[in-house]
């Protein structure tokens, strides 16, 4: 079982090579990942969440309880900033509908899962991270629908009810299995084991995700890669400095305002790229668009956690 945990360590710190490794295989030889759609892409994103589930015990809730100021901020700034921003972006660059469509997905959808790993590597405030994070999750089935049929409901068929219906479903439901498996069940020493292994299989099974898209429409990322990379790095550049300038702007402390940076900039893409296969299955560049960001987010949240830590180290000297 050590081995095990050991493998999930390494995936976790590894996550953003394991994603382009798994895109490259699957435009390589699309049968690797072809399984991965319909119902099995269902249940992977499932998977998912019922990971990060696992990781919410009554501490966590507790956060919620005393710090309601700061997870209030960081709500509002997840849910006005990413999706308002991902539609200024597609209007200045001219975006094609479906590259307009994957990255106002992006936009709407929750905090990354890994954005909590990112703002310990930051120095910044784990607590209030892991507070947001939980926030914007148990929001997103009706804040992803809603802002999708605002932003681009006149412009493609939108199902904002069913969209409402299958995150309770995907995405609310693993979330409060998982915690309520943690409150009941972390005393015992095998479910501690599950639960460190559960961050390695969650990466695995975004890369499943992601090797799906590819494995289907590898050839589209060839057609606009470079526009849809432009748009993506401004997307989520734009995200970081909102978020940390808004932290800035209440007064937050320095951790605060690097979480909320990464909070606001990190977006749940797998998430994404499962809802725009789910939704919007005869448009290729939004799964496409999604998930590109998938792997942008985590090696950009990566980077950006290091250089904050990079430039304490330098200050200390």
């Amino acid at each position: 079982m050590q081995s095990l945990v050991w493998i999930s360590r390494q995936l976790t710190r590894l996550t953003a090579w394991v994603i382009i490794l798994a895109a490259l295989v699957a435009m390589a030889e699309p049968a690797t990942f072809a399984w991965v759609k319909g119902d099995t892409q269902v249940a992977v994103l499932g998977v998912i969440m019922l990971g990060m589930g696992m990781t919410l015990g009554k501490e966590d809730y507790r956060i919620l309880v005393q710090r309601p100021l700061d997870i209030l901020i960081g709500a509002v700034a997840q849910y006005t900033i990413m999706p308002l921003l991902a539609i200024a972006v597609a209007k200045i660059l001219g975006l094609s509908p479906g590259l307009t469509l994957g990255l106002v997905l992006v936009g709407t959808c929750p905090g990354g899962v890994s954005s909590n790993i990112m703002s310990f590597l930051a120095k910044g405030d784990v607590a209030f991270s892991v507070g947001m994070t939980t926030v914007s999750t148990i929001l997103a089935p009706v804040m992803t629908p809603l802002w999708m049929t605002v932003l681009v409901g006149q412009t493609v068929d939108m199902d904002g009810w069913g969209m409402f219906r299958f995150m309770l479903l995907v995405t609310l439901l693993p979330v409060v299995l998982g915690s309520v498996a943690n409150i009941l069940l972390q005393r015992k020493h095998w479910f501690e084991d599950v639960r460190n292994i559960m961050p390695g299989v969650a990466v695995l099974a975004f890369a499943c995700i992601v090797g799906g898209v590819a494995a289907v429409h590898g050839h589209h990322f060839r057609n606009s890669v470079a526009v849809m990379l432009v748009a993506i790095a401004i997307h989520n550049i734009g995200g970081y400095v909102l978020g940390y300038y808004s932290g800035a702007l209440m007064g937050m402390s320095t951790a605060k305002k690097r979480t909320l940076a990464i909070e606001v900039g990190v977006q749940n893409a797998g998430l994404a790229t499962g809802l725009s296969a789910k939704f919007f299955p005869g448009n290729a560049e939004s799964a496409v668009a999604a998930a590109v960001a998938c792997v942008w987010h985590s090696v950009s949240g990566t980077v950006l956690g290091n250089l904050f830590a990079f430039w304490d180290k330098r200050r200390s000297r």
